[in-house]
């Protein structure tokens, strides 16, 4: 029996087990794995399965028997049945059409753990799920067709916490560089996606477009232990821009806003986390993008202004300067 169908039928025989089960009922389970050779190589044999199952977060134990139960293997279901989640009907239609969408836009890491979620989903609703009425679009990049396998390559280096090689092509040099670099976390921003790692190259965190990769090797090497730690505090959002005054030009500046009229109401979605809106809103935004923070708020128009600190405040009245001056008008 190949090994990953024996740890599965274990896990399965464990699992239906009413009580603990002894050492000899599981020999007797699988014959031809722990019933064959001397006593010692089938214990040890059965010990390195056991210990490949608590490395994959699989609870499994010996208890001491007593006078009702004997000495043996259980698998604690506690700790091995998730909580029921509990969504409702709207919600699991929501999750099963992201989840498809993601999954027919031809470039999503974790594609098999996905396609298996989504399985999951249909079979516990209580009828037929609706068709998604959504699509991502990850085209437009060079070398789409590479981007999938690379994605599955990346996904599995994230989660096994396995260094990877790369050859990262550069447009400004148009030259590919090899990179060895410990992968922490994938994000995907308007059709792009990046990984984030720590360059062995550079000595720093640095971040990676995954279309200008131009080759992708894993290490190989103990492939079960991981070759790094992700720092505790590491946050995709501190890499990937999700506003543009998160690009990272200059140091923090906090700058504060306010907004009026019929922009207070959509206050939470103009800005991350404002507070709650009424008649007039005010809030700080912490940008390290000055001008792509200006920018914004001038799209935005009359209802929304620059309230302090003044520089960018003066900065901010330049820009709405020299656009009233382009199309022939002037300041109040």
């Amino acid at each position: 029996m190949e090994r990953t169908e024996r740890l599965l039928d274990l896990v399965a025989l464990l699992l239906d087990a009413q009580e603990p089960m002894p050492w000899a009922d599981i020999r007797a389970a699988f014959p031809d794995d722990y019933g064959s050779g001397s006593a010692e190589a089938n214990e040890r044999k059965f010990e390195r399965d056991k210990a490949e199952l608590l490395e994959l977060g699989i609870p499994i134990a010996f208890v001491q028997g007593d006078e009702d139960k004997p000495d043996g293997y259980v698998i604690e279901r506690n700790a091995y049945y998730l909580p029921e989640v509990g969504l409702t009907p709207d919600e699991l239609a929501v999750l099963y059409a992201a989840g498809s969408a993601a999954l027919a836009s031809g470039a999503f890491p974790g594609r098999q753990d996905l396609a298996h979620a989504l399985r999951k989903v249909g079979f516990f609703s209580d009828g037929p799920l609706p068709a998604p009425k959504v699509r991502l679009e990850l085209g437009g990049v060079a070398d789409a067709r590479e981007l999938p396998g690379r994605l599955e390559t990346l996904w599995g280096a994230i989660n096994a916490r396995k260094s990877v090689e790369l050859d990262y092509y550069s447009p400004h040099t148009k030259e590919a560089t090899r990179r060895k670099v410990d992968p922490w976390g994938l994000a995907l921003r308007r059709g792009l996606w990046t990984l984030v790692g720590f360059c062995h190259l550079r000595g720093a965190p640095r971040t990676f477009h995954v279309h200008r990769i131009r080759a992708l090797t894993v290490n190989a090497q103990r492939p079960r232990s991981p070759d790094f730690e992700v720092p505790p505090d590491f946050r995709l959002d501190d890499y990937v821009a999700t506003w543009p005054w998160q690009f990272r030009f200059h140091p923090p500046v906090d700058v504060g806003l306010e907004l009026s009229g019929a922009l207070a109401p959509l206050a939470s979605r103009l800005f991350p986390a404002p507070p709650a809106p009424g008649e007039r809103v005010a809030f700080t935004v912490r940008a390290t993008h000055l001008d792509g923070l200006l920018k914004y708020v001038l799209s935005l128009g009359a209802e929304a202004r620059v309230a302090s600190p003044p520089d960018a405040v003066e900065k901010y009245r330049a820009m709405a300067r020299r656009v009233l001056e382009a199309h022939g008008g002037q300041l109040p």
